[in-house]
């Protein structure tokens, strides 16, 4: 797939006007300005100018009040979400108060239009599905939302209304920015109205085509829902980085399908492999897709969430389509990675993690419990992510798992087992410490005296995310560690990424 050329309109004079005046000379003299994210000024500290790879100091004097009230004076009113703009701009200064409610901070954060982002997805948007997208803050999903509500109104003809919340999308002031094309634009007068305009937009407007910017609410995740089924194209963000942080989000997981525990009949059970109670889609995605975007140039595309979600809900793994934007502006499309060979989809188990692949052991093992608990087996490998699964005859299985007791027996089926020569493990009893054992040392999984410790840390690092809404980084620890960190977090809604290289790799957890 040819990309186009991309080209961007930031309309930086305009924010750099309000700038007090040796604040800008310092900016222009550094040059590099398009790289410019945003100018930070605090109260009693040094003024800064932030760039991908690089923080200027701009002055060496102090922000006092007056450089504040200077910025302010020139920028439109600050909404109740303490947020302000330039007319006709994408540009955001946003307001940090004190008690009194006086502005003892400011964040001139620079907004751009980017044409050409669209057409890594441009077919996806283009097909009339509905589309979530997802990724961290700073990674792109405003500027393809903007350029995806343009094409759409512009190229394809069709009647789109952007829902704007905080003017981020179309830019402050009564007329939108041109970077939405003639898509319409509806304001919202606070954000908790989010969900009330979504539905006034359909019953008032008659849009084909439905843009929003952060579902973040049930309210808002409902009103998606309401305005999918009366057959509009929804194109929206949620927090989020990945599908299955979604999944792990009691408000938003509606968004794709939801969420419920249904128990089995014995014989569904015994056909399935599973426990009784499993998790089941409750309803239909309210999202047809959802990309996640990884990088700016790099997505990741689940075409069909319906079957994605089923999946996963069954232990498999999401293999998403990926896309890749190159230096020369070419698309780059690689299919879904195919299932490891010998891995059984339907179990309830999932493959492991990629980071854990190239360990000693991590060949996928079936497994043919004989007089071993089925559950208990199941639950240690969910749980310790393994690549094993379980099979229902000891013919297909690389592996039979007994008790001592069966081995001093010596019944038919370990006979047959043996004569084929499948290897019999003997546990010295049926319990999960047992089982969690010979997981450990057959896949080599090191759970070493700093074990609990790391739990420790994670619970502590959660309670201090949720009291202060800021990223907080763990001690480097093993992928498998890791990998239990990063469930523990999204237990509690957050999100969280491994960052760093080995053996320094380490956790961060993420505010909602």
């Amino acid at each position: 797939m040819a990309g186009r050329q991309i080209q961007i309109t930031d309309n930086l004079d305009l924010l750099l006007d309000v700038l007090p005046p040796h604040l800008r000379a310092a900016l222009e003299r550094r040059g590099a300005t398009d790289q410019l994210l945003e100018v930070v000024l605090d109260l009693g500290r040094r003024p800064e100018a932030r760039f991908p790879n690089d923080t200027l100091v701009l002055d060496d004097a102090y922000v006092d009040r007056a450089t504040l009230k200077y910025i302010t004076d020139r920028v439109g009113a600050f909404g109740k979400d303490n947020r302000a703009g330039i007319e006709r701009t994408l540009h955001r200064i946003s307001a940090i108060r004190n008690r009194q409610g006086e502005i003892i901070g400011l964040t001139c954060r620079v907004g751009r239009a980017v044409i050409g982002t669209v057409d890594i997805v441009r077919d996806v948007i283009e097909s009339g599905r509905s589309i979530l997208l997802l990724g961290r803050p700073g990674v792109g999903k405003t500027t393809l939302l903007r350029e995806a509500a343009r094409v759409l109104a512009d190229e394809l003809r069709k009647r789109v209304v952007v829902v704007d919340t905080s003017n981020e999308i179309a830019g402050d002031g009564d007329i939108p920015h041109p970077g939405i094309g003639a898509a319409r634009r509806m304001q919202v007068p606070v954000p908790a109205l989010q969900h009330a305009v979504m539905i006034e937009a359909v019953e008032n407007h008659m849009p084909e085509v439905i843009v929003i910017d952060e579902i973040g609410t049930e309210a808002e995740a409902q009103a998606a829902r309401t305005i999918a089924e009366r057959g509009v194209q929804l194109i929206a963000t949620a927090h989020g980085n990945t599908l299955d942080n979604l999944l792990q989000n009691p408000t938003l997981s509606d968004l794709v399908g939801g969420i419920q525990a249904v128990t089995l009949s014995d014989e569904e059970a015994r056909r399935r492999g599973t426990q009784k109670t499993v998790l089941e889609r409750k309803a239909p995605p309210t999202f047809d897709v959802v990309i996640e975007i990884q990088e700016k140039d790099r997505l990741a595309v689940h075409h069909d969430v319906a079957t994605v979600v089923d999946r996963y809900l069954r232990g498999v793994l999401p293999r998403p389509e990926l896309r890749t934007r190159t230096e020369a502006g070419e698309v780059q499309i690689a299919p879904p990675a195919p299932a490891a060979p010998g891995w059984a989809p339907e179990g309830p188990f999932a493959p492991p993690p990629p980071e854990d692949r190239g360990r000693p052991g991590r060949r996928i093992l079936r497994i043919y419990p004989y007089a071993v608990s089925r559950n208990r087996l199941e639950r240690a490998i969910r749980e310790m992510h393994v690549p094993a699964y379980i099979v229902d005859a000891s013919g297909e299985a690389d592996l039979v798992l007994t008790v001592k007791s069966q081995e001093r027996r010596q019944p038919m089926r370990l006979r047959d087992a043996a004569s084929r020569g499948v290897p019999v493990h003997v546990l010295r009893s049926n319990t999960g410490a047992q089982i969690q054992q010979f997981l450990r040392e057959h896949f080599d999984v090191d759970e070493g005296p700093d074990h609990e410790a790391a739990l420790t840390e994670v619970e502590r690092a959660i309670a201090q995310v949720l009291a202060s809404a800021r990223a907080v980084e763990l001690e480097p620890q093993n992928s498998y560690i890791r990998r239990l960190q990063h469930q523990l977090v999204q237990r509690y809604g957050l999100a969280s990424e491994s960052k760093g290289d080995e053996p320094f790799r380490r956790v961060v957890i993420y505010p909602r």
